[in-house]
């Protein structure tokens, strides 16, 4: 058996290596490594891929949350919500531009924001709300988009880890993430789902006046060379970048097909397993359908109860199974973020499932023999473990 991976980079690339060394040959040969012509080719082929008027490509994925809060001009003491179960750099963004993040409890089955939490915490001083797509599915954006429109809200889709997932609305209409909010913002970072090798990002818009001010600020604030309208920043893609993921864009949506599959056979295994959870998508469907387009698993996150999580951890490592645990402690316990507004009983769903989450290995190469013996690794741990251990 081939050694198992977390995210096997090398296997993708070989698919893929006479293009990108062909795209890396022609940058180096006209030295356009920065605004080259494969930056505005990957722009416009993101653009359609989207369904949305205007792709701005930047240096990374914080960058692109941070600049899509500064176009919609965000003031220092506005208040933007936020799910509290997310890696720190959506709330990051928030607290470096002065604006007061608010944290809000997630929903225990899709792992996304709940937006009963987000109603709740809508005050007169709030301007913005902010979904994390996590995983790999959309947050309830039928709900949140309401929400918005009552209360005049702005939509911030981090959409860093739902990269080609879909969203239905209930009339049926079919929206990519990142394209149904005001702005949306995702990364590039080489374990995602369309990852570059090094780092990226990029802001998603319809709104024309917004992306206008959006590629100011990623310039320096300048749309003429010295000429500087507004205040900006220095983020910008660069070519080598935007040639790997034009690259890999075309097969984006076989990526995903790939990692559903390795989802399917993960949920098949762990199916009706006593301390095992598996991922549900938004709509609840039964396991992951074949048809099932709406969760594209950057991750696959399970639940495992009855206290066993960390004792699981030290087994698949054992094993040689390689796992993450996205996140072990909440937003609102951290540091930099704590805050005497916050009480431990507006957190429940986080907390649990801070102690509970593991994510197995997910990536386009996994094989069957792999996914076999993760799936026995697994089961044959949850079976092992006794109740007087303490562990179930």
């Amino acid at each position: 058996m081939r050694k198992i991976q977390m995210v096997d980079l090398v296997g993708q690339y070989a698919d893929i290596r006479e293009e990108v060394r062909k795209s890396f040959d022609s940058i180096l040969e006209s030295a356009a490594f920065i605004n080259g012509p494969e930056v505005k080719a990957f722009q416009e082929d993101l653009e359609a891929y989207l369904g949305v008027k205007h792709v701005i490509p930047c240096a990374n994925g914080t960058d692109a949350l941070q600049i899509a809060m500064m176009g919609l001009g965000l003031k220092p003491g506005d208040e933007v919500i936020t799910a509290d179960f997310t890696f720190a750099a959506t709330v990051e963004v928030i607290a470096l531009l002065g604006l007061t993040p608010v944290l809000v409890d997630v929903e225990p089955d899709t792992f996304n924001i709940d937006t009963e939490a987000v109603r709740k915490a809508i005050t007169p001083k709030t301007r913005a709300i902010v979904p994390v797509h996590l995983f790999g599915q959309c947050a309830d954006m039928e709900t949140l988009l309401e929400i918005a429109r009552e209360h005049d809200l702005f939509l911030i889709e981090d959409n860093a880890q739902a990269i080609g997932a879909n969203y239905l609305f209930s009339d049926g209409r079919l929206q990519k993430a990142g394209a149904i909010g005001h702005v949306g913002a995702t990364s590039f970072f080489p374990s995602k789902n369309l990852g570059a090798y090094g780092d990226g990002g990029a802001l998603f818009t319809d709104d024309d006046a917004l992306a206008h001010r959006i590629r100011g600020i990623v310039n320096h604030g300048m749309y003429q060379r010295y000429y500087h309208d507004v205040v900006g920043v220095n983020s910008r893609l660069d070519s080598l970048q935007a040639a790997v993921l034009r690259a890999k864009l075309p097969h984006l949506d076989r990526y995903c097909e790939k990692r559903r599959a390795a989802a399917r056979y993960y949920n098949a295994s762990f199916k009706d397993q006593e301390g095992i959870s598996v991922p549900t998508t938004v709509r609840s469907c039964e396991g992951i359908c074949d048809t099932c387009d709406c969760h594209v698993f950057h991750q696959y996150t399970l639940r495992i109860g009855g206290g066993k999580r960390d004792a699981l951890a030290k087994r698949l490592t054992e094993a040689g199974i390689p796992h993450g645990i996205y996140y072990p402690v909440p937003l609102h316990r951290q540091k930099a973020y704590a805050d005497a507004r916050y009480k431990e009983s507006d957190f429940a769903v986080t907390n649990q499932l801070s102690e509970e989450v593991i994510s197995l290995p997910m990536h386009t190469e996994l094989d069957e023999e792999q996914l076999a013996y993760i799936c026995r690794t697994v089961l044959e741990f949850i079976e092992q473990a006794e109740p007087s251990s303490g562990l179930i």
